[in-house]
Order: structure tokens, then C-alpha cells, then sequence
């Protein structure tokens, strides 16, 4: 078990305040908005393992910084996640296959109720705030899979079973297919965000509505959201590793492409 002052302080790119049984986790890079590199994969692979063993925490808030909630690429381009080449950059216990089930296996995990409030664009990694139990958008916000085929990659890091969960088959791959970027309210109007609204309010309501389940009893909260993430938990059991391992090596191949091309 944890203790928030365990854990609180222990990490670059999540800030994090509690009241009253209430953790509200902020991702940012330097500040900013979260953007994705070899650290800050890493480091949400591990957070949320430590925020889910607090047993003092009632409800979890997530949100971003500043007008993006995850929009942007830091060193991933110029130093990729793992070295996609060689196994020894992508395999189960040394670097991406690892990290990327972890990081969906621990959110999945925590036995409280999670918010989000998604404060703008949501491009890449923006699963990490559809499995949300509610999911609050500001009129801003919009909802991508920018990181895998404009680039090149298969999207196979967890993409590929939560999207056609969330949304339906054909429309995922659509979606996947054509890079489709989906404004808040028309994430709404398929099902994905509950409320739009304003980016001035968006964490204000996540606040009151977790105040309102904050009055909830402990278990009615904790078995309720263990009982509704379970057939999420077993679509990832089946899929995820194979998609991890499909991903890296579709990544293997388009580099011996370009090196071949560059020879």
C-alpha cells in the first residue's frame, strides 16, 4: 500500500494535489502541455501503479496542462520509443512491449473511479482519458491517433482494442485508416465524451462531480469501476501483447527500409 506522500513528489510529468479522499493528477512536460518521448512513456507507465495502491484515495482526476491534453512529440522522433530495429529495443521485459502494456494495464487497474477532464487536443495516447470512467471535454479539445500510421507505425500499443471498443469496428477503422481527427462534440455524439464544455470549466465540473462520488460508500465506488473496466481488462489480455509485438515489428521493417533506401 501507498501513502500519498509516498508517491506525490516522485514524478517529472504529473503534479499532483489531494483533498479529502480527491487526487487530482495534472500531466505537463516542463510546464506545458504532455508531449511523448522515451521519459515520459516511462514515467506514466509507472504512475499509475502507485496512485491505485493509495487506499486513502476515493476519486482520481486527470487532466493536462495549459490547452493541450496530450498533442505533441518531444525527442520520440529523433530518439524513438525503443529502438525498433533489434529485439532488444522492443521486447516483453526491456522497453516498449513492457512499458506500453504497463502503463494500460495499471491505468485499468485502479480500483476508484477516474475523471477526466480533458482541457484540448487529445492526439496521441488519448486512451489514456477515453478509459476514464466519465470524460469531460472542453469545446477545444479534439480526439487522435496521430502517432502510428502517418508515421509509419502499426497501431497496435493498446489503440487497436480500446478505439473499436469505444467507438465500433468499422468506425475505428475508419477512423485508424483515414487519420480521422474527431472534434469533442462529435467524440460526444458517438459516445466517447459525456459533457462539452467550455475549457474554463472543464476541471470545475470534474471537482464537483467527484465531490458527488466522494459521497458515494467506498465499495459502491471501488467494485462499480472494478466491474466496469472488466471486459476492457479481458480485450487487452488477448489483444494487447499481439498488437505491442506487430507494432515493433512493422517499426523493424519500415527502418530497414529506410536504411536500405539510404545504402
Amino acid at each position: 500500500m501507498k501513502q500519498f506522500e509516498d508517491y506525490s513528489n516522485s514524478y517529472k510529468y504529473a503534479v499532483m494535489r489531494k483533498e479529502d479522499g480527491i487526487l487530482e493528477v495534472r500531466f505537463h512536460v516542463d510546464g506545458g502541455p504532455l508531449t511523448w518521448d522515451q521519459a515520459t512513456h516511462r514515467e506514466l507507465a509507472n504512475v499509475f501503479v502507485d496512485i491505485g495502491a493509495d487506499p486513502s484515495t476515493r476519486v482520481i482526476i486527470l487532466t493536462g496542462t495549459g490547452d493541450a491534453f496530450s498533442d505533441g512529440y518531444g525527442t520520440i522522433r529523433s530518439q524513438p520509443l525503443g529502438d525498433g530495429v533489434v529485439p532488444t529495443g522492443w521486447n516483453r521485459h526491456d522497453n516498449m512491449v513492457w512499458e506500453g502494456a504497463k502503463m494500460l494495464e495499471s491505468l485499468l487497474n485502479v480500483e476508484v473511479p477516474i475523471i477526466a477532464a480533458v482541457n484540448g487536443p487529445a492526439l496521441i495516447h488519448a486512451e489514456i482519458a477515453l478509459l476514464s470512467d466519465v470524460v469531460l471535454a472542453s469545446d477545444t479539445a479534439v480526439f487522435g491517433d496521430t502517432a502510428h500510421i502517418g508515421h509509419g507505425l502499426v497501431p497496435g500499443d493498446g489503440a487497436h482494442v480500446i478505439w473499436p471498443m469505444l467507438m465500433g469496428v468499422n468506425r475505428s477503422r475508419y477512423f485508424f485508416f483515414t487519420e480521422q481527427q474527431l472534434s469533442a462534440a462529435e467524440a460526444q455524439e458517438i459516445g466517447l465524451v459525456g459533457e462539452v464544455l467550455p475549457q474554463s470549466q472543464v476541471l470545475t465540473r470534474a471537482w464537483e462531480l467527484a465531490r458527488q462520488l466522494n459521497q458515494k460508500p467506498r465499495l459502491t465506488l471501488r467494485y462499480t469501476r472494478v466491474l466496469l473496466t472488466r471486459q476492457l481488462k479481458k480485450a487487452l489480455l488477448d489483444d494487447l501483447y499481439l498488437g505491442l509485438h506487430l507494432e515493433g515489428i512493422g517499426q523493424a521493417a519500415v527502418k530497414s527500409e529506410q536504411r536500405r533506401q539510404t545504402t
